[in-house]
C-alpha cells in the first residue's frame, strides 16, 4: 500500500511504498509521518517557513495599501509651463493653424461613464470645437486631427478647455470639464509639439484627470481651402433663448460635480432644477431631448443614492426616464448602449430592493446586449460587465436591502474620514478581535457606499477593504470571504487602468488574493491568471523602479507555488533568477538584504529537492547565515533567522547524515525559541519547530529523550493556542503527529488512542466549508487506519475510507491536492482488500492511482510516487489473478519511477528495490533468466545505497538473499546459496523480536536453510529452518494475510524433514497446515498454485510410505494426482507455473502408471501452446522451448499407444510437435471458408487477418546495450495483440460450422494426408520404440520396432562418425554400411514387411520421423549386400515434418502457364576463403535442361549480384527455386542456418517471413541444408523444412556436406528424370529424385554417403 501521511500541510509529508519482497509475498511499508515545520497559511510550498516572515512581499505588499487620503478641496488646475529661450517671430506669418491636439490620461479620475472627449478654444470671441471622440479602457492618449485657425497675432489669447461628453450623438452641452486654461498664441507657437502642457493635480485629488495637452500648429500664406473653422452651436428653435437649455445642462453638470466633491445635498437639488428645466426645453420632437432625459435621469438616479437608501418611488422615475431616452435612441443610435447601461444598472438596484425576477432579466438582457454591441475594452462594456459580476457575487436574497449602499455606488456624506479608516484597519490588522474586525469591515463598506465608480477614492477603498476581507479568511475560513476580496481586487484593478499610478499595486493585490484561492481551492487557473498579473505588476516596474525588486519577489513566490503543483522546472529556474536579480538589488547595507538572501536561500533548496544538486544547498545554507549575521543579538527578526538556517541545515542532514548539521539546527531551535520567551506572540510556533527537529533526531539515533522532548514542546505550543485559537487544529495534528510516532516505536495504546482524539478534535474545528477540513479528514483516516494494522478493529478502516472518501469529495477535479486524495483513499482501499479480498476495492484503488498519476504529468514532482503506487497495486492485482498485461504494466512504471530518481536520490533504492521484485516476479512466471540477473543487479546496487546504519538495509539484504537463492535454485551456484544466508542472517539481525518485519525475515533465512540441506544434506539446517518457519507462523497470526504462505512454508519443510527421517508426525503436520493454507486462500488467489503443489507433495509422500493404511494408499495418490490437475487447471496461477505443475503432474503419472497420465499429457501440451504463443520472436521461443523436456509430445504419444488409442497418439504428435511452425502458419491460415458467411463474420474475418498480420510481421530487432524497457515494451505489445487475437478466434469458433476452427486437428482430419500413400510415423520414446502406419481409408496400426532409445543414441552417433571417415579407394565406407544394415534391421524392415498388404512396390511413402529419428537417412536403409534388400528397391521415400505441413502442400492453387524459375549461385560469399568453382557451370547445366520459353522463365542470378536482397526478391517472385551455394546449419540459434551470399547470408529466419503458399518446387544444392538440432529435434528446425512450412509443396535437400561432382551427377539426372518430356510438375521432384540417386548406384567410385546425401521433403 502506498499513500502520503499528512499532519499539517499535506505536501510536506508525502511518501512512497517500498515494497520490498519476501519470498512468499511482496510487502508494503508505510514510512512514519515526517514532522513538518509550521508553514504560511497562504502558502503550501514544501519549505518549512514561518508564518511571520515578513521577507514574503506578497503579504506586506497588501499591509501597505492601508493609506488614508486627504479630505478634497476644489482647486483649479495650473498648468505647469516650461520655458523655452527660442522666441518665434511673426512679421511675415499670415495664417496660424492648429493641426493636431494630443491629450493624455483623459480618463482618469472620472466619476462618470463617459462617451466620449472633445477640446473647445475660444479666441478673439469665435469658439472653436473638435469632433467628439470615444476612448478606450487601455487608451492612454486622444488625438484630434483637425485644422483650426488661430489668430495670427502673437499676444491673442485662446482659451482651451477639455470636456468629457455623456453622448456621441447631438450633445446638449458640452459636458463635464475636465481642464481649462488660457494662453497666448505667440506662446503655443513657442511650445509648438516638443513642450507638452503639464497640469498639477487639484488640492485632494489622487489622480487628475487630463495629466498633459500638447499641440501641433503651422504657419504659412492664408489658404482657405485647407481650413475647417469649426462654427459655434447650432441655434435652438425652442422660444426662449437658443442657448439657454445648454447653459442650463451646463450648469447642472457644475453643480453636481460641486455635489461630488463637497456632499452637499443643496448642490444635489439645484443640479436637479437645471436638468429638469433643459428637459422642459426639448420638447417630444427634439433632437436633444434623448439627451436631456438621459441627464436628468442619471441626476435623479444619483439622487437616490444619496440618501443611503433606494425608495420604490425614487428608482421608479429614473428608471422611467431612463426608458424614454432609450426609446428614442433606435439600434443605430451612437448612443443606445451607454443608455442601456445605465437603464440596466437602475433595474438591478429595483430588483436589489423589490425581488422582483422580471427586473433582473430585463437588467441582464440589457447588459448582454451592451456586452455584444461593444467593443471588449471600452468603458462601457467594462461598467456592464462589472454590473454583471456585481449581481452575480450579490443576488436579491443575499442583499440587506435596508444597506443597499455596500452593493451600489452612491455619494453622501462620509461616517468616518479617510484617515480614521486606514487608522483604524491598521490597528485591526495588528489583534485579533473578530468583533473589531467586523466592525472595520462594515466601516469599509459604508465608505464605499459614499463614492461611486469614477469615484478618485474609491480605488483606494476597494483595495483597503479587499485587504482587511482577507485578513478575515485567514483568520476564520470562510471562503467567501475570499471571494469577495477577490472581487473588491478586481474591481479595484478596473479603476486603475493602464498608466495608472497605482496599477502595479493592484496588479499585486488581485495576484496574491487569486494565489491564496489557489492554495485553498487547488483551480489552475487562479495560479496562470496570478502569475500573469505578476509579470504584468513587473513590466510596470522597470529596472530602476523602486518597487522592482518587490515584484520580482512576489513573482518569484507565485512561480514557486506553480512548480510545486505542476513540476516544470522552467518555473522554477525562473524565480531563482527573479529571486537574484532582487537579491542584487539589496546590495550590502541595504535595509532588505536579509529578505532577499533568505528568498534566494528558499529556492535554492527547493531546487535542491528536485534535481539532488549539492551545490543548491550548500549556498542556500551560507545565504541563510549571511542574513542570519544581518540580524544579530537584538534584532527583531534574528529568531526567524535562527529558525531558517535551523531548516537548511536540517534538510543537509536528511540528505548527507551529518549529525553536527541536525545537532547544529537544534542549538538554533532553542536560541530561536529562548527569544521568544513565554508571552511572546510566536513561541508557539518556536516550540512547534525545535520540536520538529528533536523528532527528526530521534528518528535518526533512537534516543527516546528526544521523542518525549518533542511531545512536550508540542503539548505547551497547545496550550498557548486554546480552544478558539485560528491555529489550534494546526497544532493538534502535529502532537497528535508525535504520539503516533512514539506509538509506533513503544506500542503504548494510550499514544494511538490520544493522537486519534487529538485528531478528531482537530477536524471538528475544522467544519463543512473550512479550507483545511480535507487535511484534517486525512489525517484521522491515517490514525484510524495505523489503529486497525495494530488491532485489527474493521471499523476503523472503514471509518478510515469514509474520511478519505470525502477528503477526496473537497477536493474535486482541478483541485491541487486531489492527487494525493486519490492516493491515500486507494491505500486504504488496497489495505482493506489486503484483509477482506474484496476485488473491488483492489480495482478501484488502481482506478484511483491511474486517476492520480494522470494528475502528475512527466514533469511533476510527484510522479515518480504515482509511478511507484499505481506499480504496487498492479503487481497485487497480478498476484491475485495472474494477468500477465499487469505485472507487465507495473515493470514499465516502475521503471519510469527510477528513470526519475537518478543517481543520488533520495528515494533511488526504493525504486530499485521495487522495480527487482516485479522483474522477479515475471522471472517466476515466465522464466525469462536476463529478469532475475537484472533483478539481482539492481538490488545490489539498492544494498549499497543503504549502507550499515540504514534503517531500510534489511529489506535490502532480504530481497537480495531471496534472488540469490532463487539463481541457486536455477543454476546452481553454491556461491550464490552462501551468499543468501550471509545476507538472510545479517537481514534477521536487524530485525530483532517485535520488529514489525521480523516474519519476513525469518521466513526468508528458513528457505535458504532449507534449500541448502537440499544441497548438501546437513540436517542442522533443515532443523533450524523448522524452527524458523514456526516462529514466522506465530508471527502472522489468524486474519495475517502471509498466515497461508508461512504454513505452506513450514509444511514443506516438515514433509522434507519426513523424507529423510520418517517421522510421522512431521507429515500428518504438514497435510494439516497445507489444508488451512488452501482454506484461508480466496478462490482466485494465485497462491493457490503454490499450495495445491505442496499438498501433491505430502499425498505422494503418503503414499509411498504406506501410511495411508491398509487400502489407502491408492486414495493418497489419486489425492496427489487432483492437486497436481487443480495447479496445472488453475488459470490465475499464470501460465508458467500452470505449465510447470502440469509437467509435474506428466512425471508422476507415468511413474505412478496413473489413470490421468495421457490427461496429464494433453494438458500439459496444450499449456506449452499457449505459452510459447505469447513469445514474441520465433528465435526466443526456441530458446525458451529448451527450457523444457524435449521428449514430451512422443513421450505422450507412447502413453496412448500404451493404452491402444493409436489415434489419439498421432494426435498427440501433432499436438506436440513442430510448435513454432505451427504457430507461425496459423496466421496464415486461408479464410475462404467464412466468405460464405454473414457480415459478422466478415467482419471478424478482416480483423484475424489484420491482428495476424500484426503478429507475422518481423519482431524488432534489438542492437546490443537496447534498454529493456524497450524490449519490454514490444514483448508487452506483442502479448496483448496475441490475447486479441485469441479472442476473435474464440468468436470465429461460435459461427456455425467453425466450432474447431485451429483447434488441434482430430485424426479423422489428418488421415487426408496419406491419400498418396502410407505416413509411416516413427515414435522414439524413452519406454519403447514404435512405427504407426496411418492408411488413407483404413484405420491406423502401429508396430514396435526391435529397438530402443538407447539403441538408437548408438546409431545416431554411429552415422555421425561413419559420415566423417575417409572413403575407400572404391568408394567403400564400411562403418557406414554397417550402421545403414542396422537401421534397416532395427527400424525400416519391419516397416516394410508390415506395408507389404497395403503398399505395392515402387510407390510413394512418406516417413514421419520423430525425436532421434530425425537425424537417420531412413530412406538408404538396406542390407547392402549381394542380392540383398533395401528401402529404395521397395518404394520411393519422402519426408514430412508433420502431418498438417505435409495437407498444406497438396493444397491446389491456380497455375501460370509460364513457369518462372529462378537460379540462384553463390560462388565466393563473404567471409569465404575459396571459390565454388562449379557454381556457375550447375546454373548453366540446369538451364539447358529446363524446357525454354514459353514453358520455363528461366531468371540466373549468380557472383555479384547474387545478394540477400537479390536473392529474396527471386524468390519472392519465382514458384520454382534452384540454390548452389554454401550451406550452414547453426545449431545453436537453428533460425539462423542459411544460404550464404555475396553480402549477407540469407538466414532461416529470413525465409519465414515470407509467403511462398504459391510455390511448387525448390532444390537446395547446397550443403547441411535438411539437418535439424539436437536440443529441440521435434520442431525440425533447418532450412528445408523452412521452405515447406513457408509454402513450397516439394523440396530437395541434403543431410550433410556434398561435394560439387555429386551435385553435378546429381543435377543433371534430377532434372532430366523431372522435366526431359517438357512438362513442368512438382510432384514429379520425388521419383526424380529417386531415379537420379538410382543412376549414382552405378558411379562405384563415388563415396555411399554422396550417393544417400539428397533426401525429397514434401508433397
Amino acid at each position: 500500500m502506498a499513500h502520503r501521511r499528512c499532519v499539517t500541510v499535506e505536501s510536506s509529508s508525502s511518501s512512497d511504498s517500498d515494497t520490498d519482497s519476501d519470498l512468499s509475498s511482496a510487502s508494503s511499508h508505510k514510512k512514519s509521518p515526517t514532522f513538518p515545520a509550521e508553514n504560511s497559511a497562504s502558502s503550501s510550498r514544501k519549505r518549512k517557513r514561518e508564518s511571520s516572515d515578513d521577507d514574503n512581499d506578497s503579504k506586506a505588499e497588501c499591509s501597505t495599501c492601508l493609506r488614508s487620503q486627504n479630505d478634497l478641496n476644489e482647486e483649479p488646475s495650473h498648468p505647469e509651463y516650461t520655458q523655452n529661450s527660442g522666441k518665434i517671430h511673426l512679421g511675415e506669418v499670415q495664417q496660424v493653424v492648429i493641426t493636431a491636439i494630443r491629450a493624455v490620461d483623459l480618463t482618469l479620475g472620472l466619476q462618470r461613464i463617459p462617451a466620449g472627449f472633445h477640446v473647445v478654444l475660444k479666441a478673439d470671441g469665435a469658439e472653436y470645437q473638435t469632433s467628439n471622440k470615444s476612448v478606450r479602457i487601455d487608451q492612454a492618449v486622444v488625438e484630434w486631427y483637425e485644422r483650426i485657425l488661430l489668430p495670427c497675432e502673437p499676444s491673442s489669447k485662446v482659451r482651451v478647455s477639455v470636456y468629457a461628453s455623456f453622448e456621441l450623438g447631438p450633445m446638449l452641452c458640452h459636458g463635464e470639464l475636465l481642464r481649462t486654461f488660457e494662453i497666448s498664441v505667440g506662446e503655443l507657437l513657442d511650445r509648438n509639439e516638443l513642450h507638452p502642457i503639464t497640469f498639477q493635480p487639484k488640492q485632494g485629488e489622487v489622480v487628475s484627470p487630463c495629466t498633459s495637452l500638447s499641440m501641433t500648429l503651422e504657419q504659412g500664406l492664408s489658404d482657405e481651402n485647407n481650413i475647417a473653422v469649426l462654427c459655434p452651436p447650432t441655434a435652438l428653435t425652442s422660444g426662449e433663448n437658443p442657448d439657454t437649455s445648454t447653459l442650463r445642462t451646463d450648469a447642472g453638470y457644475r453643480l453636481l460635480a460641486r455635489y461630488r466633491r463637497t456632499q452637499d445635498n443643496s448642490d444635489l437639488n439645484q443640479s436637479i432644477k437645471h436638468f429638469e428645466r433643459a428637459s422642459d426645453l426639448c420638447p417630444m420632437d427634439h433632437p436633444y431631448r434623448p439627451a436631456a432625459l438621459f441627464n436628468l435621469a442619471n441626476v435623479k438616479f444619483v439622487s437616490c443614492q444619496a440618501d443611503g437608501r433606494f425608495l420604490d418611488l425614487d428608482l421608479d422615475i429614473p428608471i422611467s426616464l431612463f426608458q424614454d431616452a432609450l426609446d428614442l435612441r433606435p439600434s443605430d443610435h451612437p448612443d443606445r448602449a451607454i443608455t442601456q447601461l445605465h437603464l440596466g444598472i437602475a433595474m438591478l438596484a429595483r430588483f436589489a430592493k423589490r425581488g422582483f425576477q422580471t427586473d433582473a432579466d430585463a437588467a441582464g438582457e440589457l447588459l448582454s446586449e451592451v456586452l455584444d454591441v461593444c467593443h471588449a475594452n471600452s468603458h462601457i462594456h467594462r461598467a456592464a460587465l462589472l454590473a454583471i459580476e456585481t449581481s452575480a457575487l450579490h443576488p436579491a436574497a443575499s442583499i440587506d436591502a435596508n444597506n443597499l449602499r455596500r452593493e451600489w455606488p452612491a455619494v453622501s456624506m462620509l461616517p468616518l474620514s479617510q484617515n480614521q479608516l486606514a487608522h483604524k484597519a491598521e490597528w485591526c490588522s495588528r489583534i485579533d478581535d473578530p468583533h473589531a474586525l467586523d466592525e472595520v469591515i462594515s466601516l469599509h463598506y459604508d465608505a464605499l457606499g459614499h463614492y461611486n465608480a469614477m469615484h478618485p477614492y474609491r480605488g483606494q477603498l476597494l483595495i483597503n477593504l479587499s485587504v482587511m476581507v482577507s485578513i478575515r479568511f485567514e483568520r476564520r475560513g470562510n471562503v467567501e470571504d475570499l471571494d469577495q476580496a477577490i472581487a473588491l481586487q478586481r474591481e479595484a484593478l478596473a479603476l486603475h487602468p493602464v498608466g495608472h499610478t497605482y496599477r502595479p499595486r493592484s496588479l499585486n493585490n488581485l495576484a496574491n488574493g487569486l494565489s491564496t484561492r489557489f492554495d485553498h481551492r487547488g483551480n489552475a487557473e487562479d495560479l496562470d491568471q496570478a502569475i500573469a498579473l505578476q509579470w504584468e505588476a513587473l513590466a510596470l516596474c522597470p529596472v530602476g523602479h523602486t518597487d522592482r525588486s518587490m515584484s520580482l519577489s512576489n513573482l518569484a513566490v507565485k512561480l514557486y507555488t506553480r512548480f510545486d503543483h505542476r513540476g516544470n522546472a522552467e518555473d522554477l529556474d525562473q524565480a531563482i533568477a527573479l529571486q537574484r536579480e532582487a537579491l542584487a538589488l539589496h546590495p550590502v547595507g541595504h535595509t532588505d538584504r536579509s529578505m532577499s538572501l533568505n528568498n534566494l536561500a528558499n529556492g535554492l533548496s527547493t531546487r535542491f529537492h528536485r534535481r539532488g544538486n549539492a551545490e543548491d544547498l550548500d549556498q542556500a545554507i551560507a545565504l541563510q547565515r549571511e542574513a542570519l549575521d544581518l540580524r544579530p543579538v537584538g534584532h527583531t527578526d534574528r529568531s526567524m533567522s535562527l529558525n531558517n538556517l535551523a531548516n537548511q541545515l536540517s534538510t543537509r542532514f536528511d540528505h548527507r547524515g551529518n549529525a553536527e548539521d541536525l545537532d547544529q539546527a537544534i542549538a538554533l531551535q532553542r536560541e530561536a525559541l529562548a527569544l521568544r520567551p513565554v508571552g511572546h506572540t510566536d513561541r508557539s510556533m518556536s516550540l512547534n519547530n525545535l520540536a520538529g527537529e528533536l523528532s527528526t533526531r530521534f528518528h535518526n539515533r533512537g534516543n527516546a529523550e528526544d521523542l518525549d522532548q518533542a511531545i512536550a514542546l508540542l503539548k505547551e505550543a497547545l496550550a498557548l493556542r486554546p480552544v478558539g485559537h485560528i491555529d489550534r487544529s494546526k497544532f493538534l495534528g502535529n502532537l497528535a503527529a508525535q504520539l503516533s510516532t512514539r506509538f509506533d516505536h513503544r506500542g503504548n495504546a494510550k499514544d494511538l488512542d490520544q493522537a486519534i482524539a487529538l485528531f478528531r478534535e482537530a477536524l471538528a474545528l475544522c467544519p463543512v466549508g473550512h479550507t483545511d477540513r480535507s487535511m484534517s479528514l486525512n489525517n484521522l483516516a491515517v490514525q484510524l487506519s495505523t489503529r486497525f494494522h495494530r488491532r485489527g478493529n474493521a471499523e476503523d478502516l472503514d471509518q478510515a475510507i469514509a474520511l478519505q472518501r470525502e477528503a477526496l469529495a473537497l477536493r474535486p477535479v482541478g483541485h491541487t491536492d486531489r492527487s494525493m486524495s486519490l492516493s491515500n483513499l486507494a491505500g486504504e482501499l488496497s489495505t482493506r482488500f489486503d484483509h477482506r479480498g474484496n476485488a473491488e476495492d483492489l480495482d478501484q484503488a488502481i482506478a484511483l492511482f491511474r486517476e492520480a498519476l494522470a494528475l502528475c504529468p512527466v514533469g511533476h514532482t510527484d510522479r515518480s510516487m504515482s509511478l511507484n503506487n499505481l506499480a504496487v497495486q498492479l503487481s497485487t492485482r497480478f498476484g491475485h489473478r495472474g494477468n500477465a498485461e499487469d505485472l507487465d504494466q507495473a515493470i514499465a512504471l516502475q521503471r519510469e519511477a527510477l528513470a526519475l530518481r537518478p543517481v543520488g536520490h533520495t528515494d533511488r533504492s526504493m525504486s530499485l528495490s521495487n522495480l527487482a521484485g516485479e522483474l522477479s516476479t515475471r522471472f517466476h512466471n515466465r522464466g525469462n533468466a536476463e529478469d532475475l540477473d537484472q533483478a539481482i543487479a539492481l538490488l545490489k546496487e539498492a544494498l549499497a545505497l543503504r549502507p550499515v546504519g540504514h534503517t531500510d538495509r534489511s529489506k535490502s539484504l532480504s530481497n537480495l538473499a531471496v534472488q540469490l537463492s532463487t539463481r541457486f535454485g536455477h543454476r546452481g551456484s553454491a556461491e550464490d546459496l552462501d551468499q543468501a544466508i550471509v545476507l538472510a542472517r545479517e537481514a534477521l539481525d536487524l530485525r530483532p523480536v517485535g520488529h514489525t518485519d521480523r516474519s519476513m525475515s525469518l521466513n526468508s533465512l528458513a528457505v535458504q536453510l532449507s534449500t541448502r540441506f537440499h544441497r548438501r544434506g546437513n540436517a542442522e539446517d533443515l532443523d533450524q529452518a523448522i524452527a524458523l518457519q514456526r516462529e514466522a507462523l506465530d508471527l502472522r497470526p489468524v486474519g495475517h494475510t502471509d498466515r497461508s504462505m508461512s504454513l505452506n512454508n513450514l509444511a514443506n519443510q516438515l514433509s522434507t524433514r519426513f523424507d529423510h527421517r520418517g517421522n510421522a508426525e512431521d507429515l500428518n503436520e504438514s497435510q494439516e497446515n497445507l489444508c488451512c493454507a488452501l482454506a484461508l486462500l480466496t478462490q482466485h488467489d494465485p497462491r493457490r498454485l503454490k499450495v495445491h503443489a505442496s499438498l501433491a507433495t505430502v499425498y505422494l509422500a503418503f503414499h509411498r510410505s504406506g501410511l495411508d493404511g491398509p487400502g489407502d494408499d491408492t486414495d493418497s495418490l489419486n489425492a496427489a494426482m487432483h492437486h497436481f490437475k487443480a495447479g496445472a487447471n488453475f488459470v490465475p496461477g499464470g501460465l508458467l507455473p500452470r505449465l510447470r505443475a502440469s509437467l509435474a503432474w506428466v512425471h508422476h503419472a507415468d511413474q505412478h502408471g496413473h489413470s490421468t497420465e495421457l490427461e496429464a499429457y494433453g494438458t500439459s501440451m496444450q499449456l506449452m501452446d499457449a505459452y510459447m504463443s505469447a513469445t514474441a520472436s520465433i528465435s526466443s521461443r526456441h530458446r525458451a522451448m529448451q527450457d523444457f523436456p524435449r521428449m514430451l509430445a512422443v513421450d505422450a504419444a507412447s502413453c496412448a499407444l500404451r493404452s491402444g488409442d493409436v489415434c489419439r497418439a498421432v494426435e498427440l504428435l501433432e499436438q506436440g510437435r513442430t510448435i513454432i511452425w505451427t504457430q507461425m502458419t496459423r496466421l496464415r491460415t486461408p479464410l475462404d471458408t467464412l466468405q460464405t458467411h454473414s457480415d459478422h463474420a466478415a467482419a471478424l474475418m478482416k480483423r484475424f487477418r489484420d491482428l495476424s498480420s500484426l503478429l507475422d510481421r518481423p519482431p524488432v530487432s534489438h542492437a546490443d546495450g537496447t534498454k529493456s524497457v524497450n524490449v519490454e515494451a514490444e514483448d508487452t505489445r506483442y502479448r496483448r495483440l496475441v490475447e486479441d487475437w485469441n479472442r476473435v478466434v474464440e468468436e470465429i469458433r461460435k459461427i456455425e460450422g467453425l466450432s474447431c476452427f485451429l483447434l488441434p486437428p482430430m485424426f479423422a482430419d489428418l488421415q487426408e494426408a496419406a491419400r498418396d500413400g502410407p505416413i509411416i510415423v516413427l515414435v522414439a520414446s524413452k519406454s519403447s520404440c514404435d512405427a504407426i502406419i496411418i492408411l488413407h481409408q483404413q484405420p491406423p496400426s502401429s508396430i514396435q520396432l526391435p529397438t530402443n532409445l538407447g539403441k538408437l543414441r548408438e546409431l545416431v552417433l554411429a552415422f555421425q562418425e561413419a559420415i566423417n571417415k575417409e572413403a575407400g579407394p572404391t568408394g567403400n565406407q564400411p562403418a557406414l554400411t554397417k550402421a545403414l544394415r542396422k537401421l534397416w534391421d532395427d527400424v525400416v524392415c519391419p516397416v516394410v514387411e508390415h506395408l507389404g498388404g497395403f503398399a505395392r512396390r515402387g510407390s510413394r511413402i512418406w516417413w514421419c520421423p520423430t525425436y532421434l529419428f530425425n537425424f537417420l537417412p531412413l530412406h538408404a536403409a538396406g542390407e547392402y549386400r549381394a542380392n540383398g534388400r533395401s528401402l529404395s528397391q521397395q518404394y520411393i521415400s519422402s519426408y514430412t515434418p508433420s502431418l498438417a505441413a505435409l495437407m498444406r502442400a497438396r493444397r491446389s492453387h491456380d497455375r501460370s502457364p509460364l513457369v518462372p524459375f529462378a537460379a540462384i549461385g553463390q560462388n565466393l560469399p563473404a567471409g569465404a576463403s575459396c571459390t565454388l568453382d562449379c557454381v556457375e557451370p550447375e546454373l548453366e547445366l540446369v538451364r539447358s535442361l529446363l524446357p525454354p520459353p514459353p514453358t520455363v522463365s528461366f531468371t540466373k542470378i549468380t557472383s555479384v549480384d547474387a545478394t540477400k536482397s537479390r536473392a529474396l526478391r527471386a524468390l519472392q517472385d519465382n514458384s520454382w527455386l534452384h540454390f548452389s551455394c554454401h550451406g550452414t546449419q547453426n545449431f545453436d540459434d537453428p533460425f539462423k542456418s542459411a544460404f550464404l551470399m555475396r553480402d549477407q547470408p540469407l538466414s532461416l529466419l529470413d525465409i519465414t517471413q515470407m509467403d511462398l503458399s504459391r510455390h511448387e518446387f525448390a532444390f537446395l544444392s547446397a550443403c547441411e541444408t535438411a539437418v535439424g538440432v539436437f536440443t529441440t529435434p521435434d520442431e525440425v528446425i533447418h532450412l528445408a523444412a523452412g521452405l515447406q512450412f513457408a509454402g513450397v509443396k516439394s523440396v530437395v535437400g541434403t543431410l550433410w556436406k556434398v561435394t560439387d561432382a555429386t551435385v553435378q551427377l546429381l543435377v543433371e539426372a534430377f532434372y532430366k528424370n523431372l522435366c526431359g518430356d517438357g512438362k513442368m510438375n512438382s510432384k514429379r521432384a520425388a521419383r526424380a529424385l529417386h531415379q537420379a540417386v538410382y543412376s549414382l548406384a552405378s558411379e562405384r567410385d563415388m563415396p555411399l554417403d554422396q550417393r544417400i546425401v539428397f533426401m525429397h521433403i514434401g508433397a
